[in-house]
């Protein structure tokens, strides 16, 4: 048997309307209804389609991001990226903790191929979590990384300093893949 599925959203819009004196019964009732609706999801964002493992290999600068509990008191942050002889990548997190001359802090963890610009790094096994490639630079110099769920987002460069214009077209890219930028901070990095 299925269920009434308004039944239950108009048995609490009985009770929120008797805890409101009984007055607003249809307002209960679409709020009860909105409650119920599922979120509208976002499409996942496109990944580039032509990442060549040989030339994103090395150190990459964290330039911005949106702030991470792993990261908490990070500066300078950076990721180092090498090739394993199976194909897949050993990843290599570091940043300073609190100041540029503070004590560094590491974490070590592997990467793997599963689609055009999408990887899944893992830091504790078996937990993975989604690495995608959403816009890069045709040499290699900068990259926006994010993943399907808008809920994290990095700009990495080559460099600890990118320029004012390459910045903005970055984010300008970031807001219209559906990013929100209001969450996204820079790094502190030590200058050139």
């Amino acid at each position: 048997m299925i269920a009434n599925t308004h039944s239950v959203p108009r048995r609490l819009a009985a009770r929120l309307a008797s805890f409101l004196g009984g007055r607003s019964r249809s307002l209960a009732l679409l709020l009860c209804l909105i409650a119920q609706a599922p979120a509208q999801a976002l499409d996942a964002p496109p990944t580039v389609s032509n990442l060549d493992l040989q030339r994103y290999l090395g150190t990459w600068y964290e330039i911005a991001a949106y702030p991470q509990s792993f990261q908490r008191g990070c500066v300078a942050s950076r990721a180092d990226y090498s090739l394993r002889s199976d194909g897949t990548l050993d990843v290599l997190n570091r940043c300073r903790k609190e100041r540029l001359d503070g004590e560094w802090k590491e974490a070590r963890g592997n990467a793997r191929v599963v689609g055009p610009g999408k990887l899944k790094v893992s830091f504790f096994w078996p937990f993975e979590g989604d690495y995608w490639v959403l816009a890069l630079d045709a040499d290699y110099r900068w990259v926006l990384v994010g993943g399907p769920n808008y809920d994290y987002l990095w700009i990495l460069s080559r460099t600890p300093q990118l320029d004012a214009a390459t910045y903005s077209a970055i984010t300008t890219r970031a807001a219209a893949l559906g990013y929100p930028l209001s969450p996204l901070q820079k790094t502190l990095q030590a200058k050139d």
